[in-house]
């Protein structure tokens, strides 16, 4: 490669290194092209296949059983003198939470396309968040060689899709057995299209970015390739050019000819686009340059938290800038006491190597650091306290489950575990919801929880209940009434009494409880009137019709009477409650349901079926967008019980393409059909 034409030198290190991360959708061969590449570059005798379980992506045992990458890997080689990092990502959906963060640890963000699929909603969503992060995209179409594939109208669909950008370096030939460079070659014969045109396409496409380059092309005619680097990695910076090769790597077909472009075109660490690091919090956080020096003191991302049971927490991480040394004193993000680096690591799918030192643009693992976690940034100076990446938008988890371990005292094993999970999978969320007493977890769809669950049974040996998660209902009353009780209880020793009378009255949704004391002339002594507040409040979080809490109403207490001798505490406490109580019940109470603001994508094809089974679902659709060419994002509102396994419908209307996510909106009155059948459920669990 030409670095002699980058602006400005770069350390020799530095410039033999390449980052990419293999990402689309599922089955479109990610692992299997890992292993193509690895086997080419010569780190491994021969490739695995996924088949047979033995890629050196896919080591973990669900994802062997399953024939499916669950979690990103970081593998590695060395090729034509170039260190190649190199990350294999998941493809399904639910999954996302591995492979977004990997386009933080990379230059080049590789789109893999299933030439027998076309382009589908995860590669769609790559390329947006690819271009979102200033990366590089290179576009590789995968199983050319299979039967019935229209590579013609493959690429011409990418080029609709994408924009005129899409040009291919590479043409198939020999009914896909092989391919033909077309950006320092310009004749063969290929199964289609005219290697020469397409090579003064590429030409073209590059030097536009170079006025002086422009009139060279218009003076000399075709300008020689091996002079175009300095224009070529500026029209990929700028996404004015997105290459498209050709592969299969089931056959070998074009993986020769990938690590040829990986390493004579694809930048270095000082040629893709600056990480977009922010110094400060906030909207007054301002950008700051990372620089890829050796010399300059350390800036470093976690992008990936591993919980190796040999080696503890694990945080892999991409030097930015300054050289990672091996025992080095480092800081995370704005703590104040250093750790040392005990454990520098270089990964190769589940096996890792010790390594003396790291470079800017490389991956590597620091092993055996509990204070490690998602995002963090590692720093040697105490004034980089405050710098941080600017975040990714992850999609939210709205898909749940309401877990409870099979063994009594397991409970806290149980929290601790999945604590540790959600530390590896930023899209993975656990809460105790107080409401209903219930562990919930939330993951993005009924396969993430699926595999969570397998997860707690086959490596942690965690037997494990499940239901849906309930509702959190509310109640609310819709008219002020009063209510009034006197606890009067003698059992031969001191008596108990107490006597409240009060007032409730429906206040705005989002009020919360508001209580008054409107006692004249100490009818209820004020030693005693916490102990009102206490038994009110109570009766408010239990519930009064339908045993959900009780929200949004003033409750005034303005008489009552006491007992110079038996008046206590717990008497008034029960006289309150129960107030309320009667009060509650003469006011018209409502039962209130959660709705959700809801955005659907999914293809354009399902957008009518979609709409349809919203509005059955008691939906209202508030409007569209068009994210990226071909799918439609339908915004509406929504009620949070009728979307319970929304996910599994969502998939046999989009053909699994479609994700949806959900953000609490307000309350409203259920049907009056729903308020009776949950009054009369409780009123049968309070009989029971």
């Amino acid at each position: 490669m030409a670095d002699s034409q980058s602006p400005s030198p770069v350390h020799p290190g530095i410039a033999a290194i390449r980052s990419l991360a293999l990402v689309g959708p599922a089955g479109a061969g990610k692992t299997s092209l890992a292993e193509a590449l690895l086997q080419r570059s010569g780190m491994l005798d021969s490739a695995g296949s996924v088949e047979r379980g033995n890629t050196v992506s896919d080591f973990d045992p669900l994802e062997k059983k399953l024939q499916h990458s669950l979690q990103s890997s970081v593998l590695h080689m060395e090729h034509a003198g170039l260190r190649l990092h190199l990350i294999d990502t998941p493809g399904a959906p639910d999954f996302v939470g591995q492979s977004l963060p990997a386009l933080e640890a990379v230059d080049t963000a590789v789109i893999v396309i299933n030439a027998q699929n076309g382009i589908e909603l995860m590669a769609s969503r790559m390329m947006e968040v690819a271009a979102q992060r200033g990366l590089d995209r290179l576009i590789v179409i995968n199983k050319i060689d299979a039967p019935g594939v229209d590579l013609p109208g493959l690429l011409a669909q990418l080029r609709e899709a994408f924009g005129r950008e899409c040009l291919p370096l590479n043409l198939p030939a020999e009914g896909a057995s092989r391919v033909l460079d077309c950006f320092f070659n310009i004749v063969g014969a290929s199964d289609f299209g005219s290697v020469g045109l397409a090579h003064q396409a590429l030409v073209e496409q590059v030097v536009e970015v170079d006025a002086a380059f422009v009139e060279r092309y218009l003076s000399e005619g075709d300008l020689d390739p091996r002079e175009l680097h300095a224009p070529l990695e500026q029209a990929l910076r700028e996404g004015h050019l997105i290459p498209v090769c050709f592969a299969s790597a089931k056959s070998g077909a074009g993986v020769a000819e990938l690590l040829d472009v990986i390493e004579r075109l694809l930048p270095h660490p000082g040629e893709g686009n600056p990480p977009q690091f922010l110094r400060g919090e906030g909207p007054e956080a301002l950008p700051l340059q990372a620089l890829p020096e050796p010399e300059a003191h350390v800036l470093a991302h976690v992008f990936k938290i591993v919980a190796d049971p040999y080696l503890g927490k694990m945080g892999v991480l991409r030097v930015h800038q300054g050289m990672l040394r091996k025992n080095a004193q480092l800081l995370v993000g704005h703590a104040r006491k250093p750790f040392r680096v005990s454990h520098l690591l270089r990964l190769q799918g589940k096996a890792h190597v010790e390594i003396e030192q790291a470079l800017p643009g490389e991956l590597c693992a620091i092993a055996k650091v509990e204070e490690l976690h998602f995002d963090a940034v590692l720093h040697d100076d105490p004034e980089d306290a405050h710098i941080h990446l600017a975040a990714l938008d992850f999609p939210v988890p709205v898909h749940g489950l309401a877990i409870s371990p099979a063994r009594h005292g397991d409970e806290q094993r149980l929290w601790e575990i999945l604590n540790r999970l959600v530390d590896e999978d930023p899209c993975l969320r656990v809460e105790q919801a107080a409401a209903t007493n219930e562990t919930l977890v939330y993951g993005l769809g009924e396969l993430h929880l699926r595999l969570l669950l397998e997860r707690l049974r086959e490596t942690y040996r965690l037997e494990i209940h499940t239901q849906p998660p309930r509702i959190a209902y509310r109640e609310t009353i819709s008219a002020a009434a009063e209510g009034h009780h006197r606890h009067k209880k003698q059992s031969g020793g001191a008596g108990q009494f107490g006597e409240v009378w009060l007032r409730v009255e429906p206040l705005a949704r989002g009020a919360g409880i508001e209580f008054v004391d409107a006692v004249k002339g100490g009818v209820i002594p004020g030693q005693f009137m916490p102990a009102v507040e206490k038994g009110v409040r109570q009766a408010c979080a239990a519930g009064v019709i339908s045993g959900h809490p009780l929200v949004d109403l003033r409750v005034t207490v303005f008489d009552g009477k006491h007992h110079s001798v038996d008046s206590k505490e717990v008497a008034f406490v029960s006289a309150g409650r129960k107030a309320l109580v009667a009060a509650v019940r003469e006011a018209r109470p409502l039962v209130l349901e959660p709705i959700v603001a809801v955005e659907i994508s999914a293809p354009e094809s399902a957008m009518g079926d979609i709409t349809g089974d919203l509005a059955a679902r008691r939906g209202q659709v508030s409007g569209t967008r068009s994210p990226v060419p071909g799918v439609i994002a339908v915004q509406g509102l929504a009620p949070l019980a009728e979307l319970a396994s929304y996910q599994n419908r969502l998939n046999a209307l989009s053909g699994g393409q479609g994700r949806y996510t959900l953000t609490l909106s307000h309350y409203e009155p259920v049907p009056p059909t729903t308020q009776a059948q949950l009054v009369a459920g409780y009123q049968l669990r309070e009989d029971d």
